[in-house]
């Protein structure tokens, strides 16, 4: 079972998980995504990134982080070293989120340029600080840049969990719409997109976002670090 699907149509690359369970983002799961994003940027598309019905990731491997030593920090860095290529993406990214989205599920959706959520009985959350763990600074920073600063707070501090409705008044999700509408809604949104200027797009999202994607390239730095060769 592929665990990411690529699909071409017109200006639109659409890439979706599905591991036939959560959508846990293990090594192979992010080395798919990475290699499909390669796809559609050779392709010269607009993006749009969704899970399996019900759920658009619940974040890392838990088997993974419970093992702890170097496989487990490579899932962390390679984790965030892909939120930061979204965000730095030359062409739009959308995503169409179908329900939950959970830690670094979050924070990958929150990498993105529009987020669009489904109704329905879905869990938007980063459970860091409810678990006992210290959020990473490059969550830190992807929130901070995506989030104003009541739903910053809620959060990443607080560890709240917003339905879809209550992710989009936070701010959390440009737009919620009914699940079967989703995909089409998503489509929709890509192709209005790929009406940009694309090399102004790529310009001015580097221009706007370059103090973030500094301040998160030195977190993945400073708590991921990469192994020493030799």
């Amino acid at each position: 079972m592929d665990l990411v699907t690529y699909t071409l149509q017109g200006p639109v690359a659409t890439i979706a998980m599905d591991d036939g369970k959560v959508n846990a983002l293990s090594v192979p799961m992010l080395a798919a995504l990475d290699r499909a994003l390669d796809r559609a940027e050779a392709d010269g598309a607009v993006v749009v990134v969704t899970g399996r019905p019900g759920v658009f990731s619940a974040g890392f491997d838990l088997g993974t982080l419970r093992a702890g030593g170097d496989d487990a920090l490579t899932m962390l860095r390679v984790g965030f070293e892909l939120a930061l290529r979204l965000l730095g993406f030359p062409r739009p990214v959308v995503v169409a989120c179908p329900g939950h989205a959970i830690a670094m599920g979050l924070f990958l959706a929150q990498a993105s340029d529009y987020r669009l959520g489904t109704d329905g009985p879905f869990r938007i959350t980063a459970n860091e600080v409810a678990i006992g763990l210290v959020f990473p600074k490059p969550a830190v920073e992807i929130c901070r840049l995506r989030l104003n600063p009541s739903a910053f707070t809620r959060t990443v501090l607080l560890a709240e969990v917003f339905d879809p409705a209550a992710a989009a008044a936070a701010g959390l999700l440009d737009r919620v719409v009914p699940a079967e509408q989703l995909s089409a809604e998503a489509t929709a949104t890509a192709t209005g997109l790929a009406a940009l200027n694309m090399e102004a797009h790529a310009m001015t999202k580097v221009r706007a976002r370059a103090s973030a994607l500094e301040a998160i390239r030195a977190g993945i730095d400073a708590d991921f670090p990469a192994p020493v060769a030799g």
